[in-house]
């Protein structure tokens, strides 16, 4: 069966995993825009209401915003706060150097090419960076878990991102990611291909069996290859 569609995960596949703390990147964020007594406080609500919702989504499988990140944390952002949060996390959201002629080599094969990231960010914000990375113009369609009711692994938001790029069969498509629960159990349960860009961060899991696991996005066109020939 020829493949219709490749699809990816965001963070830590297409963008390189990057160790994050939290607090520390909230702190900077607050403290460029509140007075120093305050920072502390609306950095640790702002942490407690992020793990809660990324525990929901783990948990529940249901996915959350931004607005309500701020709402759980009791905060009204600024324009200023979003716009320096979203600098703050600039240099942890650069494309994999690998990325861009993969995705052009897909394209030229006839296949589609996708991203499924469970996230809080909008649309806008996740343009943004594929545009300035140059590669936006090579995705044929992204489906943000900010703006469905799922999160990964749920098998409703890997249905919702094939049909984002018109695929149909969900044997005909494979998701890389690298995480084993959301990303490779999920995109088997659904029914798709799934191979496995592991990193010393994310933990395993047991049940998660990739179709192929590979080291890095260079890697993947062989794959590709052997499962359309």
């Amino acid at each position: 069966m020829a493949l219709e569609a490749v699809i990816f995960d965001w963070g830590g596949t297409l963008t390189p995993w990057h160790d994050i703390e939290l607090g520390e990147m909230w702190r900077r964020i607050c403290a460029a825009h509140l007075e120093p007594d305050q920072v502390e406080e609306v950095a640790t609500a702002l942490v407690e209401a992020e793990l809660e919702l990324w525990r929901r989504g783990r948990d529940e499988h249901r996915s959350a915003t931004l607005d309500e990140l701020f709402a759980l944390a009791g905060v009204e952002p600024t324009e200023a706060l979003l716009a320096t949060q979203f600098e703050a996390w600039t240099p942890h959201t650069l494309i994999d150097p690998a990325a861009p002629g993969l995705l052009r080599a897909l394209r030229e094969r006839g296949i589609k090419v996708g991203v499924l990231s469970n996230t809080m960010w909008s649309r806008e914000w996740h343009e943004r960076i594929f545009e300035r990375d140059g590669v936006l113009d090579l995705l044929d369609g992204a489906v943000y878990s900010s703006e469905i009711p799922w999160t990964k692994p749920h098998a409703k938001a890997f249905l919702a991102a094939m049909e984002a790029v018109g695929a149909a069969d969900p044997a005909a498509c494979v998701f890389v990611g690298d995480r084993p629960y959301d990303d490779i159990h999920g995109a088997k349960s659904a029914g798709l291909r799934a191979v496995l860009v592991p990193n010393s961060t994310v933990p395993g899991w047991d049940a998660a069996e990739p179709d192929a696991t590979i080291d890095g996005l260079d890697g993947l066109l062989p794959h590709i290859d052997r499962w359309s020939s």
